[in-house]
Order: structure tokens, then sequence, then C-alpha cells
């Protein structure tokens, strides 16, 4: 009987496209999911190479090679379940693998609990949807070094490429795959909710037309701004609804959902201390947006400024442009300062260089200014927050003022700009010397006598604020 290189546990589109991308790379893939239709129509792809469903886990795992390498992509709320129901057909030694979007912290304990029990574990990130599951994603895979050798030669000829480097590499032990998937997600919030504010202060501000996007955003994506994300943008603004003729970008419902991942990123930022104001003003954006009727209501309650722009349009454009690119460089500095604590935190040893190289293709915050981040780490590793590499320090300094017009002309229109707002205070904020938290401290000292230190002696202070 056939022994197939790899199983695939969850054949859905992520899992079938996965399943169908590394049989076109010469490995075998054996597929087990409950759904029957899932099955027949994972099956269907049996001409394209060597794969084939079965029925039952237990006729399914014995179909595999020894070790056994079995890929799980199942909804992260039946991750365990899946495992359990695998555990007792397994020997030692083989390796399970969950490509979900799993939690860090469940990532950690399955890996912990797996290893114990004499299994192989690793719990990875992938990126890029579903065309990118079939065409090469982004992996970052964590677990133990001895399982990602298990399946390295297979990761690395199904991810993307680019100048002929797979966008993967071995990111770190236990739940390291899993936190920085988890963070480049929080940065894809951040950039996709600033790139919404351009369009909100274009749009309205300037009354530009769909069309005038699209020209924009496409040239945009030919210079600084060149991305994933603004090509997808520029490629919406360019679509038309065929059922009423209007831009289709303008009968979509302005609620924007989200599956936790972002969520997570700034929970786990506030966890850690690190200030990722881009991120958070993003997870805030969409949880405002589903207010969606609360919304029309106050909009017939409150008064505000016109939100017509009366300025030059040319130049509103070129310092949206300009604040959009120095908005994204903050969402990656806060992203990158994130992992490197948390590399700290859980001696999760994280090789900042590695990340931004396979970041570069494949996943949704690829972008062009992603080499010169790697460039930047790797001539300094240690290097605290990359916008004190000189190639984002001039890039912030020749395009602040700008970013400074675009934040004051939404606020004096009334054009809500969390992001780009909150992006200038992180900027300004971390490049003050002195911020108030002085009267911060002073107040917390008054109330609850949490003590203080001075800027010119030694030692904790208290002072009787009340005679």
């Amino acid at each position: 009987m056939t022994k197939y290189h790899i199983g695939m546990v969850g054949l859905g589109v992520m899992g079938g496209n996965l399943a169908r991308n590394l049989v076109s790379k010469g490995f075998s893939v054996a597929g087990y999911d409950l759904d029957a239709d899932k099955r027949a129509a994972f099956d269907r792809h049996a001409s394209e190479g060597e794969l084939s469903s079965f029925p039952d886990v237990e006729q399914f795992l014995g179909a595999l090679d020894v070790p056994r390498r079995v890929i799980l992509l199942v909804p992260s709320g039946v991750v365990d379940n899946a495992i359990d129901s695998l555990k007792p057909h397994l020997s030692q030694g083989d390796l399970l693998i969950d490509l979900g979007n799993s939690f860090f912290a469940d990532t950690e304990r399955r890996s912990i609990t797996l290893e114990k029990e004499g299994f192989l574990f690793i719990g990875s990130g992938v990126s890029g949807g579903e065309k990118g599951a079939l065409r090469g994603p982004a992996i970052m895979p964590g677990g133990q070094r001895e399982a990602y050798a298990l399946v390295e030669p297979a990761f690395e000829a199904i991810a993307a490429r680019i100048n002929g480097e797979p966008c993967v590499t071995y990111i770190g032990p236990r739940g390291a795959g899993h936190y920085v998937k988890m963070v480049h997600n929080g940065i894809e919030y951040g950039i996709m909710q600033v790139i919404a504010e351009a369009y909100d202060i274009l749009r309205r501000g300037a009354n530009a037309t769909a069309q005038e996007l699209h020209e924009a955003f496409s040239a945009w994506n030919q210079a600084e701004l060149n991305s994933y994300l603004i090509e997808i943008t520029a490629a919406i603004f360019g679509r038309t609804d065929p059922d009423t003729g209007k831009p289709i970008v303008d009968v979509i419902l302005d609620e924007a959902k989200q599956k936790g991942t972002g969520k997570w990123t700034s929970q786990n930022a506030l966890d850690m201390g690190v200030p990722t104001h881009t991120i958070n003003a993003a997870v805030e954006g969409r949880i405002i947006s589903g207010l969606k009727q609360e919304r029309i209501a106050a909009e017939n309650i409150f008064a505000g400024p016109g939100t017509t722009f009366d300025g030059d349009r040319n130049t509103l454009f070129d310092d949206v442009r300009r604040a959009l690119y120095a908005s994204m460089l903050t969402a990656y500095a806060q992203g990158l300062a994130l992992i490197q604590a948390a590399s700290k935190e859980h001696a999760y040893d994280l090789d900042i260089e590695g990340i931004a190289r396979i970041w570069r293709g494949g996943c949704i915050i690829r972008a062009a200014l992603l080499e010169d981040i790697r460039q930047v780490y790797s001539a300094q590793p240690d290097l605290p927050n990359m916008l004190l590499a000189d190639v984002f320090r001039t890039a912030i300094e020749e395009r602040q003022a700008a970013w400074r017009r675009v934040v004051q002309t939404a606020v004096g229109l009334g054009i809500p700009v969390p992001g780009l707002a909150a992006s200038l205070a992180y900027f300004d904020a971390y490049r003050t010397a002195r911020l108030p938290a002085n009267l911060t401290q002073a107040q917390r000292d008054f109330f609850g006598s949490h003590t203080y230190r001075r800027i010119d002696q030694d030692g904790v202070f208290h002072t009787e604020w009340e005679d």
C-alpha cells in the first residue's frame, strides 16, 4: 500500500489548497476530515498528484510514513479535540503540526504536554490566505528543532520565495511561531486601519472618486508604499458592482469583522508593557464600526464641522501618501518591539532579521520596506526600535510635517483618524525625553501613597500632600 509523506487533518479551503501545493512539489498527501463533502472535494484533485482522503482516522494514520507528519488545519476551538482523537493511534516520535490561528499560550501548553507524552509538536503561523496556501505562503514554525527538521524540506518547497529564498524559517521553541504570527496580524490590523483612514480623508474630505483613488493607490504602489495591502486597495477601488454600476466599495456595509488575533496582540502588549498605539487604535476602530445603529442615530443628534476640504487637493493627496508611509512604519516598529520583548520574556531567542526576511513574500503584510527592515536588523540585531535606524529616521523626518497636516486636517473636518493620530502620538511620545507622567506619579502618590522617584536623588519618595 502507498505510504504518504504527510497527513492533512481538515480539508477545507486552506487544508485543501495547502495539500495541493505540497503535491505539486512532489510530496504525497493523505487527507482526513469528518465531512464527507470535503473529502470528496479533496479527492477531485487526485489528478494533480498523489493525494487521497480517508474516512477513518486509524486508516488515515496507518497510511502515513513513520515517523508520521500530521498537519492540522482546523478551527482554533477544536484543536485540542482533534489532537485527542489522533493520539491513541500515534507512536512515540510522531509529529503533530498545528497550522491554524491558535493563541500562542495554547500552543505553549500543547507543546509541553505533547513533549512529555513522547510526541513532537509544531505550532506554526501561516499567512497568505487561501491563494497563498496554494501558490506559496509565508510560514512561521515554532517547536522543537528536531521537529522542524522533519518538515523543513516540505515547508521550504511550498513557501513563497523572494530572490530565491523561501519565506519560511525556524522561529523558535514552543509557541514562538504562533506568537510571531499573532503580531504579524496585529501589524496587519494597524496598516489596514491607516489605509482606511487615508481613503476616508480623500473620499469624504476631498470628494475623490473611486477612479481617482484607484489611480492614486496604483501609483503609490509603484513607490515607497509598494505592498500587498496597497496593491489590493488599488484593485478594490477599480472594481464596479455589477448589480448597481457603483464602485463596489460604496455598497459594502461599514462594519469590520475580526477573528481575534489583533485583539490578542493588543492584550498581550498591555501585559508585556509594550506600547502599540497603532495596533490598539485599529482594534478599537473595528469595534466601533460594529456600533452601526448607534452611529446612525448619533449622526442625527450631534452636529460637527463640514467635511469638505477647501485646500489644494493635489497637496492633500501627497500629504496623505506621506502620512500613510510614516504610520505604516510605526505599525511595524511597534510589532517588532513587541516581538523583541516577548523573545526575552519567553526565552524564544527570536531573530528579527529572519522574521523580516520571511515576511517579504507570501504574507499579507509583505512590503518593499521589509527589505530595509531586514537590512537594519542584520546590521544591528539588538536595535531597540527600528525607527532609530538612519533609513527610517530620515524617512520620518521627511514626512512628519505632512503627517501633522493630515491629522490636523482630519480633526478640523471631523473625520476620525484614530490610527493616523495614534501613530503620530506614538512617534511624538517616543521622541520626547520628558513626558507628563511626573504629574501622574504625583497624583498616584497623593491619593494612594504609591510613592515616586526623583530626577535629582536616588531612592523612592512619598509626600504628605495634605496638612
